[in-house]
Parts: C-alpha cells; structure tokens; sequence
C-alpha cells in the first residue's frame, strides 16, 4: 500500500504553486504540489503523469481518452473561427458535453476579448438581466 501525505493541488493552486516554484527541478515541483507516493518501504514515486494531466486540465486542456469527437472523429478543440458571415459556430460536441436541448437560451456579455454567454433558466424574462 501507498500513501500520499497531502491531497494534490489542483485548479489555479496549482498553477500559482507551480510559477512559484518556477526556479525549481520538475521532480521538485510536481512534488511540492502532491504528486507523489509513499510505499511501506519508504520509497517515493513522484506521480509526473498525474501531475502533468492536472496542470492540463488546470489550464483547460484535457489529453484523456474520453474527450469529446465530433461527428467526424475529430477531438474537440475548444477553439472556434469566425466565419466569412462574422457567424461563430458552436458544434454539437460542445452542445452535448453541456447537456444543452434545442430552444435553451443564452444571454450574451461582451466584454474586451471574450464573449460570455450566460444559460438562461426557462422561467427567466430575459429583458430582466440587470446583474453583471
């Protein structure tokens, strides 16, 4: 049996973590941040699978085997192109991986460099949206 003797960092701890240990070797850091292992004997295994997978997905990117295809096979990429129409087009990897049913509803916040939308619950009135 193995142990780990602090539950690993994840999400944005991780990342802030690991820039700051920036002067640091990977074994060191991916350390630091709990990815490591304990066996009866004492030996340690720093887990840098885990912990490379973690900082991936702490930064939005996941390389596990159960992405997301497209209908063409495709893995999804998580990145659109404006269209020659100025049309953004949101697939139906995307949609499902949401959960989303035709006639659900968004509202949409601008801001500098990034779109947001907003899944409005179907009882809402949309023109009653004053929280930013």
């Amino acid at each position: 049996m193995t142990e780990t003797a602090t539950a690993p960092l994840t999400g944005k701890a991780l990342l802030q973590k690991v820039k700051d240990l920036a002067h640091c070797p990977r074994r060191e850091k991916a350390m630091r941040c709990g990815y490591y292992t304990v066996s009866k004997t004492k030996k340690v295994r720093v887990n840098f699978t885990e912990f490379y997978d973690a900082l991936l997905a702490a930064q939005g990117l996941a390389l596990d085997a159960s992405s997301a295809k497209d209908s063409r096979g495709r893995e999804a990429s998580y990145r659109v192109t404006v269209h020659k129409n100025g049309q953004i087009i949101i697939g139906t990897v995307y949609t499902q991986e949401m959960n989303l049913q035709p006639g659900d509803q968004f509202l949409i916040k601008l801001g500098y460099k990034h779109i947001h939308l907003i899944q409005v619950d179907k009882t809402d009135d949309l023109g009653d949206d004053d929280e930013t």
